[in-house]
């Protein structure tokens, strides 16, 4: 029965492990003028006693203990043997000079950290935490080959004040410890706050146990929120290790404390030139945390369970700069949405992830890396640094010309990130790549990553937002669209009438692409749309890869009425338009962060029988509309809901159909094009 169904739909194959490259105490080899690591782009020379760097052209000696000769191609005759020369990603293990203070590093911990208030009392949200963490705990990352996990778990409670947990495995009962000085945070204890979960198990279940009982009768509704994160890094500080927050809140952190925040959502500011104020998150103390959690390896993740506006903007700042995630989850009840959030809840505490980490990203001469988006933080212009980076973030880089790049050369890019493993081991992980060069611009055109370029864009305008009104981020958009295609047009395209649009053909749908950016919450415009959705949907885009991204803009249509049952194969995705709906159809759209089945007034009774197990539309009771059913897509498990051809809950599923006219404003892809056409026109004239 669907209702309660788990359903893999494009799932994510795990990559396979880098291979770590040890060169012992001597450390990775580099080059002495610009630092690039050793990779497949150096030459060795005289015999194979130097190298010529790729990057910068210096030339190196070879240390004594990696000579090897050359065979007669000039290449060292141990090229395959060793994944530094011979492929384009790989790891080094880095020696104590890449560690603070000189000193190996500890492994790093997990922090849970729930809000203990009426509201999530009441709700069921605390028992519900506390009776997966118990089993979820087993499940923390483990190093490849690893008999366990060397992440160590502690436990902190809250509303006014906080309580921490003393969870020692030679305990009979854990002990709590009360701190009400919210304003001078420190934590009360050092030995068996952060354990390991295998020795102390029965302690912490124990604990697990009691914290629903221990509020059961709580009437406290206001709440701190900066204290808490305030206590996390003071607690990472004192183990000597870096780690990860996982704070479970739910409302707007009015209580006397630093970093209390009043409520600034002012909807008569949207398409003003105040607009901005509204995404910008409000300064001090929670700047300073950022600065203190990057500098300690603290990477904070809010779940939040809002009923109403919670000031989104500031509380998931310090998470946007420092590798966190934020999932949101409005009006939580746990019989409709436990699901889905136990799901991102297990997705977050298992994937890979490293700590600490600084990416620093070298070109070859021509051009540099100039702009960076992402979920980092930058003190500088060069160090992109992150207190943790997982596997489902990914940063954007800009690059600008400098000078004349070779054709022969080509444009060489390393990108090396240090960082802390799982198992508490400095690593370096290097990824090389080598770009082919043109002096035609109609290659250029022709080898056009539409999907990257979107991505790029979306970034490049959201984080603009911050500083410019959104209408004007918004004609930039369009102008910079006109801009590319007339540039085309006048340089590259064969001769063709005025009237005609000619697009380049790796970029048709740039267009379709751009027009759904700019109907997407953060740049829609709309007083109807809530501020914290759409600082929401903001702050998720920048951190997003190329392929979440581009099924975000453009969300995948199925006709699933046409599916063969016997066959695993998912039928072709249809335009994203109303036009391509048909009454005696069923549809599923998806696009990375919601999931609806639309079903046709007439869709025929046999698929009706077959999905819900009753004989029609007409049986189907709303109670079932979104209730428990859950579709795995990537790596998200999404609630999937459930819309009747012409029920109120369709306005929800058609703002998805994004070739159509905008619900909350902007214009269809076909009057989109119109427009970019004369703007190309004026362009030529």
């Amino acid at each position: 029965e669907l209702n309660q169904a788990c359903i893999p739909l494009f799932q994510h194959q795990p990559p396979t492990p880098l291979y770590i490259v040890n060169h012992g105490e001597a450390g990775p080899i580099r080059c002495n003028r610009c630092k690039a690591y050793m990779c497949p782009f150096m030459l060795f020379i005289d015999g194979g006693r130097r190298y010529q760097c790729g990057f910068c052209n210096c030339v190196n000696e070879v240390p004594v203990q990696y000579f090897q000769h050359l065979d007669h191609m000039g290449r060292r005759l141990d090229m395959y043997e060793r994944p530094e020369l011979s492929l384009g990603s790989y790891e080094f293990t880095a020696t104590l000079d890449y560690c603070k203070n000189n000193k190996p590093p500890n492994p790093p911990a997990y922090i849970f950290v729930i809000d203990v208030s009426y509201n999530n009392i009441k709700s069921g949200l605390v028992k519900l935490i506390c009776d997966e963490l118990k089993t979820l705990l087993d499940q923390l990352p483990k190093e490849e080959g690893a008999e366990g996990s060397a992440i160590k778990v502690g436990f902190v409670t809250y509303n006014k004040i906080l309580h921490f947990y003393n969870v020692k495995s030679a305990l009979a009962q854990p002990q709590m410890m009360v701190v009400s000085d919210v304003a001078e945070m420190f934590v009360p204890l050092l030995d068996g706050f952060l354990v390991n979960f295998q020795e102390s198990r029965a302690v912490i279940n124990n604990l697990l146990e009691q914290i629903p009982d221990m509020f059961s009768d709580t009437n406290e509704s206001e709440t701190v929120f900066a204290p808490v994160i305030q206590a996390g890094v003071e607690a990472l500080k004192a183990a000597e290790c870096s780690g990860k927050l996982f704070i479970f809140h739910s409302s707007l952190p009015m209580a006397e404390a630093p970093g209390k925040l009043k409520n600034r959502d002012d909807r008569k500011l949207v398409n003003t030139e105040k607009e901005k104020t509204l995404f910008q998150a409000q300064r001090g103390i929670y700047e300073q945390l950022t600065k203190e959690c990057v500098n300690q390896g603290c990477c904070v993740d809010l779940f939040l369970f809002p009923n109403q506006y919670v000031d989104l903007a500031t509380m998931a700042d310090v998470p946007a700069h420092t590798g966190g995630s934020v999932y949101k989850y409005s009006n939580f009840q746990v019989q409709v949405d436990g699901q889905h959030f136990l799901s991102d809840l297990r997705q977050d505490v298992k994937k890979s992830i490293g700590f600490d980490a600084m990416m620093r990203v070298r070109t070859s001469t021509g051009f540099r890396a100039t702009d960076f988006y992402g979920a980092i933080y930058m003190n500088n212009t060069t160090d992109v640094e992150m207190a943790a980076v997982d596997c489902e973030k990914a940063v954007t880089v800009e690059f600008k010309h400098d000078d004349t790049l070779s054709e022969d050369v080509g444009a060489l890019i390393q990108c090396a990130l240090l960082y802390t493993s799982i198992s508490g081991q400095r690593r370096l992980r290097v990824h090389n790549l080598s770009l082919a060069c043109s002096s035609q611009l109609s290659d250029l055109y022709k080898s056009c990553e539409t999907d990257a370029l979107i991505n790029f864009f979306a970034k490049s305008a959201y984080h603009a937002m911050l500083a410019q009104p959104v209408k004007v981020v918004r004609e930039i958009l369009v102008k910079q669209t006109a801009h590319m295609l007339a540039c085309y047009r006048k340089n590259c395209a064969s001769p063709s009438a005025a009237s005609q649009l000619i697009l380049p053909d790796a970029m048709k749908v740039f267009p379709v692409y751009m027009n759904s950016l700019l109907k997407t919450p953060a740049l829609v415009g709309s007083a109807e749309l809530s501020t914290d959705d759409r600082a929401f949907h903001r702050l998720s885009v920048m951190a997003m890869g190329v392929e979440e991204s581009q099924v975000l803009f453009y969300p995948r249509l199925i006709p699933v009425h046409s599916m063969d049952v016997a066959s695993e194969a998912v039928p072709s995705a249809v335009r994203c338009s109303e036009e391509r709906l048909s009454d005696t159809g069923a549809f599923l759209l998806e696009n990375g962060q919601c999931i609806f089945l639309w079903l046709g007034q007439a869709c025929p009774p046999d698929i009706i029988q077959n999905f819900f197990n009753v004989p029609s539309l007409a049986h189907l009771g709303t109670d079932m509309v979104s209730d428990g059913t859950v579709a795995y897509v990537h790596w998200a498990c999404l609630q999937m809901v459930i819309v009747k051809q012409k029920d109120r809950s369709e306005m929800l599923f058609r703002q998805h159909l994004v070739e159509d006219k905008g619900l909350y404003g902007g214009a269809s892809y076909m009057d989109f094009l119109c427009y970019v056409h004369r703007e190309i026109r004026q362009l030529l004239t």
